[in-house]
């Protein structure tokens, strides 16, 4: 009875093997045989997900016509772009059978051989779009963790949400400010990882080593390549990029990524070892051991979402967010957004690369700054979370232009957390001076002395008369008396 099933559901009983978002595409399709097409199918997609090429065997019983585009999926790299990535490798296949269905539509008087041509370069086309969107994603959130299992349709509609327009315009800002994104990186304590042994090293002479090494970065300078990254110099555009001059119609996108400094190019960098004299250093008998790296803790990202911060802190604020979620996914580390505003005004999400992660990331770029400011809520907030197994290890940033206070019972809080799990706050002050609230509760801040430049239109952020002041420390240098003990504990250290 069950080989009788068996035998009605042939070829059909295939489908089971595939995703369903395959299985309309797969039947449907006008080329080969159903059988062949259907069997042939699944080891496209299993080629596809570990980024091999289809073997050339796997022509849909139809191999003039599956030649010529696996030729063509090889040349676009696609497999190795769909590689790990079950969305990206269904899409392939999908756009695949649909061109492929496509051949039955030709003209009467249209050889076949011609019809397969146009086709193959309709694919091309088609492929050369959608290849540049994902890379501007890959480039964004380095891989795409969880978000690689979500369907195509469901991460499309993702990506054309305004926010993530937003959001690759704050992926370019904290280029300009490499310091505050190795203060993001460093943040979270945790304990050293086990060194590996190192071999007994023969003690070397006495030496006398005069002078000290400077070492200069020169961001932008040919040297040591350290990632991708949106911009406009011809010199450092990725092939992908460049492959569009050549197209009579996507020459044109190119130049208005370039106009934009969207294009993807290669982010370099050079270091310069500058030997200077300085004094003699004492003298070495042995090497200094390496010390074993650290294993970084979790974040917890404390943001002033208040009225004050509209403009451009609210853009510096956000690309923080959105560099700190980077940095967490690619270190496999937690990171927590507490946003504040007044009193009652605290969300708090979790940011990973996980389809309700990304939503939350989306909805806080899209928000809008507004209200008051209120400190205390999210304090406890953090407080509370540093109490807790999973995030006791975690630094706090906060960032805000200081335009708040802080109570007692609330700077007693932070004490009581620093004293217990070492909790270290760390303040970015987007504004022009230290204020005594920002002083009573971070241990150390990072002035974004610039920040006016970080607007939508920098012309008119500083066409308010105001100009940047030479120091931070205003009330200090000015007011001594005012500062309080602890503001002032903190000061000078």
């Amino acid at each position: 009875m069950d080989a009788c099933l068996a035998a009605v559901d042939r070829p059909y009983d295939r489908l089971a093997a595939l995703p369903r978002e395959l299985w309309l595409p797969a039947l449907v399709s006008a080329v080969g045989g159903s059988e062949a097409r259907l069997d042939h199918t699944r080891g496209w997609l299993a080629a596809l997900e570990a980024g091999e090429l289809p073997a050339a065997t796997l022509d849909f019983a139809d191999p003039r016509a599956l030649l010529p585009l696996r030729q063509a999926i090889g040349e676009l790299g696609l497999h190795e772009f769909a590689r790990g990535v079950p969305a990206a490798a269904q899409q392939v296949l999908r756009t695949a059978l649909w061109h492929l269905d496509r051949l039955i539509d030709r003209p009467a008087g249209e050889p076949r051989e011609a019809a397969i041509t146009a086709m193959v370069e309709a694919f091309r086309a088609e492929w050369t779009l959608l290849r540049a969107d994902w890379e501007h994603l890959l480039a964004l959130l380095q891989d795409l963790g969880e978000l690689a299992s979500l369907r195509w349709d469901a991460l499309h509609g993702r990506l054309a949400r305004r926010e993530w327009r937003e959001a690759q315009q704050l992926a370019a800002l904290l280029t300009r400010n490499p310091a505050l994104a190795a203060l993001i990186a460093a943040l979270g304590r945790g304990l050293p990882r086990e060194a590996p042994p190192q071999p007994a090293a023969a003690a070397p002479g006495r030496e006398r080593v005069l002078g000290h090494v400077v070492e200069t970065r020169l961001p932008d300078a040919p040297g040591e390549i350290r990632g991708v990254r949106p911009g406009r110099n011809l010199a450092r555009m990725l092939p992908s990029e460049a492959a569009q001059l050549r197209h009579p119609l996507l020459h044109k996108l190119w130049r208005a990524r370039l106009a934009e400094a969207r294009l993807m190019v290669w982010d370099e960098e050079a270091v310069l070892l500058d030997q200077r004299p300085g004094g003699a250093m004492p003298l070495r008998t042995a090497p200094q051991a390496e010390q074993p790296p650290v294993e970084r803790g979790p974040m917890l990202l404390c943001i002033d979402t208040s009225g004050s911060m509209r403009g451009a802190p609210e853009q510096l604020a956000k690309a923080v967010v959105l560099q700190a979620a980077r940095t967490a996914h690619r270190e496999q580390r937690r990171c927590q957004l507490i946003a504040f505003g007044g009193a009652g005004e605290v969300l708090t999400h979790e940011l990973a690369l996980t389809p309700a992660g990304l939503d939350a990331l989306l909805d806080f770029i899209g928000q809008a700054f507004d209200g008051g400011t209120d400190l205390a809520a999210p304090l406890a907030h953090a407080v509370a979370a540093v109490n807790q197994a999973q995030w006791r290890q975690a630094d706090l940033l906060l960032v805000s232009d200081g335009e708040f206070g802080c109570t007692p019972a609330t700077l007693e809080q932070l004490d009581t957390a620093r004293l217990r799990h070492g909790l270290r706050v760390q303040g970015v002050l987007v504004g022009d001076r230290e204020t005594m609230g920002l002083l009573e509760v971070c241990d150390q801040i990072h002035w974004v002395r610039d920040w006016r430049r970080y607007a939508l239109d920098p012309q008119a952020a500083y066409a308010d008369g105001h100009s940047p002041v030479h120091s931070k420390s205003l009330t200090a240098l000015y007011f001594p008396n005012a500062l309080s003990e602890r503001a002032r504990r903190n000061l000078q250290a």
